[in-house]
């Protein structure tokens, strides 16, 4: 059975192939200066309680850490692409959460005082689009709403940003409500698994 299902995974890697192009160079590039300056300056900007050194170890270390992640990650090809590689046990991580869970865990080590982090997820409740979890900088006290979408994952290996409510491709919820769903969700079908409705 298991040779079965990874047969099929494999006919779907081959046909999501058709949908997006291996880098041929290998992998991503990393961000450059001015791509650090500009996320540190939205970090800024997201109020005068923020500490610029924080602002620019956040932005500095986000690059950074992505491209590390991405080479760890040894991704080459589109995310859909790679994460049929990562379950199928080609590549070893790389899935959108290992991304956040990575980032989340690279940026808490700097213990910022100005500046929180939160965990988030879109797609959660809907069974036809694919579940995207990311990573959310925020001023010290805000709401992951007002903050900055931190995600590595979308774009392959190249850091992705936007305020959270200017991200019209995803609409986040916090992590922790997700969860808090999901077991509700997953115990009510228990339920009705053995309750024989």
């Amino acid at each position: 059975m298991q040779l079965f299902l990874r047969f099929f995974a494999f006919l779907g890697l081959v046909a999501l192939a058709a949908c997006g192009t291996p880098r041929p160079d290998g992998p991503p590039p990393p961000g450059t200066a001015r791509d650090v300056a500009r996320l540190e300056q939205a970090i800024l900007a997201l109020g005068p309680e923020v500490d610029p050194k924080e602002a620019h170890r956040a932005a500095r270390i986000s690059y950074e850490h992505t491209h590390r992640l991405a080479l760890e990650y040894q991704i080459t090809d589109p995310p859909i692409i790679h994460n049929t590689k990562v379950n199928m046990g080609i590549k070893p991580r790389g899935l959108c959460w290992h991304w956040a869970k990575d980032m989340e865990t690279r940026l808490k080590q700097e213990d910022f005082q100005t500046l929180d982090l939160h965990r988030a997820i879109a797609n959660a409740k809907n069974p036809i689009l694919l579940e995207h979890s990311t990573v959310i900088i925020s001023r010290g006290g805000d709401t992951m709403y007002d903050g900055i979408v931190l995600d590595p994952w979308r774009e392959g290996g190249v850091l992705f940003w936007s305020p959270t409510r200017d991200d019209h491709r995803y609409t986040w919820h916090p992590r922790a409500e997700i969860l808090a769903w999901k077991l509700g969700h997953d115990r009510a079908q228990q339920l009705l698994a053995t309750s024989g409705n």
